[in-house]
């Protein structure tokens, strides 16, 4: 009983000094900035509606660059400023169209993969069904494809949705994402990648010595969907034949006339421009400074660049505009912090990661020996966590904390603990005020697939948030459909004002948040794995 009493009254004690470690004060004025004089809509909208698309490098990548350091200087931040890295061509779509003009005459849904050349005028031929996937599939088609329109895709049957497009997590579904996922280190799976990265390069190698003059691919969703992505954006690794993405239906409507001995005739009349007068593309960083120069700093981040097929509004305009709306917040309510609030919009993420990489290896760390061969584009983005050791940098010690947003507009319901179960209790007490509107969980899941993941490969504090799908990943993400009136205002002003909150608490906390030891190479997670490379 007695130890009971103790225990009692110790709990007693210590439940008002963990209340304390929030400021509820902070808390509310934060709230009311956040919820009552908002402005992460207009952001959001200029981006999508006014900007628009945001390809790296692209003319309205570059406006966007400089509108975004506008709105940070308006709104009183300092050291506003572009941090430039390597990177490669601009490109941009001036007009596109494609059509079926025989057997009969028909307007057909289709954009031009990225970085592909355009087609100088109306380019008429026939289409051949010839899918091809891997090295291995050159030979089937060689001396079939001179003169002709390559559909590259085998056609399929179609998708159909078995679940509702739109989504908002239930608790159960919630409960299930926090569960430890152990890490894999497979460098033989990792090679096999490498030498696959090279596949674009070599088929539009081999589709131009057949005398091919174009290729097409089939949308990877149904819906009359298009996307684009391409990655062929370095300097010299630009195609020789056009290339395009079209809708599924359209794709299979060819495909099943060819079947039937009617191969159809197209019309693709695709004019592009490439902008080769910086290759560098750029980084944008805005801070609020701290009062103790030497606590170091918390970052929060979100990518700028998009694709090409709409104006990018979920995929990032939407994390973009809530990373600029916490930093709004924080400087209209006058919260002095004792670190430094650094925000970065970074550029290259959807071409790999590259601008959180390049402010990684700038500021943070170093992988692997400096005489590794130097690696660009995509075989940077795989590359890059398999170069050990990993050697911090002077500013390494410096970053207390890192957040990221960069999944559609759905509102916060927690965040990732990312491996991290020392922030655990810490991100609870933080989210406690934000209960009422939702956001309660921190799962120890480990994420991965944008500007977090290089930071949290180099043993730092990079942390993702759990957000509501919504549509993002079943119709938005990369799509013809990610335009401004997908993006939901109650949740992106919950989730700004969240972010806002996360980002003082971990620039006046007493010490950084807990970080991982510092990583080293890993023992094989399977050892015995045979698999089949038929490449």
């Amino acid at each position: 009983m007695r130890s009971l009493l103790l225990a009692a009254a110790a709990f007693v004690i210590a439940a008002p000094a963990l209340a304390q470690s929030v400021d509820r004060n902070v808390v509310n004025q934060i709230i009311d900035q956040g919820i009552n004089h908002s402005e992460v809509m207009p952001t959001a909208e200029y981006l999508s509606d006014v900007i628009g698309a945001r390809v790296t490098n692209s003319p309205g990548m570059r406006k966007a660059e400089e509108w975004t350091q506008s709105r940070f200087k308006a709104w009183g931040l300092t050291n506003v400023h572009k941090e430039g890295f390597d990177f490669g061509r601009g490109w941009w779509i001036e007009r596109s169209s494609v059509r079926m003009v025989g057997p009969r005459p028909l307007q057909l849904t289709a954009i031009p993969i990225a970085w592909t050349p355009g087609t100088n005028g109306p380019l008429t031929a026939p289409v051949i069904v010839a899918p091809i996937a891997k090295l291995s599939d050159f030979d089937k088609w060689k001396g079939k494809l001179s003169g002709k329109i390559v559909m590259l895709t085998l056609p399929g049957t179609g998708n159909e949705p078995t679940t509702a497009p739109f989504q908002r997590y239930t608790g159960e579904e919630l409960a299930k994402l926090d569960q430890f996922q152990q890490p894999r280190y497979d460098p033989e799976g990792a090679d096999r990648r490498m030498k696959r990265l090279d596949f674009a390069k070599k088929l539009d190698a081999f589709l131009k010595a057949e005398g091919a003059v174009a290729w097409v691919q089939k949308s990877r969703l149904d819906g009359k969907l298009i996307h684009g992505e391409g990655y062929l954006f370095g300097a010299g690794d630009t195609p020789a034949l056009p290339g395009v993405e079209i809708a599924a239906e359209d794709y299979r409507r060819l495909a099943r006339l060819t079947k039937i001995g009617m191969a159809p005739t197209l019309e693709i009349d695709s004019k592009v421009h490439f902008e080769d007068g910086d290759t560098q593309a750029y980084n944008i960083i805005a801070e609020i400074p701290g009062s103790d120069p030497k606590a170091g700093y918390v970052m929060a981040g979100a990518h700028l660049d998009s694709w090409h097929a709409a104006d990018g509004a979920a995929d990032n305009g939407a994390g973009t505009a809530m990373i600029m709306e916490a930093a709004r917040i924080i400087a209209a309510t006058g919260i002095k912090p004792k670190r430094t609030i650094r925000f970065a919009l970074w550029a290259g993420e959807e071409q790999g990661l590259l601008g959180s990489l390049a402010y990684v290896e700038q500021h943070l760390a170093t992988r692997g020996s400096p005489s590794d061969a130097k690696t660009t584009g995509m075989k940077r983005f795989y590359g890059w966590n398999d170069r050990w050791p990993i050697t911090p940098k002077p500013g390494y010690a410096e970053l207390a904390a890192y957040f990221n947003i960069d999944n559609g507009s759905g509102k916060l319901r927690g965040i990732y603990a990312e491996n991290n179960p020392a922030v655990v209790p810490i991100f609870r007490d933080w989210l406690a005020p934000f209960a009422s509107m939702g956001a309660t969980n921190v799962a120890i899941q480990k994420t991965g697939g944008t500007d977090h993941v290089f930071l949290q490969a180099i043993g730092l504090q990079g942390f993702q948030f759990i957000q509501d799908p919504l549509d993002y990943f079943p119709r938005i993400h990369h799509t013809s459909a990610d335009t401004f009136d997908h993006l939901k205002g109650d949740d992106m002003r919950q989730a700004s004002t969240i972010l806002a909150s996360f980002l003082v608490n971990a620039a006046n906390a007493d010490k950084p948040l807990p970080k991982p030891p510092l990583p080293t190479k890993p023992a094989v997670t399977d050892p015995y794995a045979i698999t089949n490379d038929d490449d």
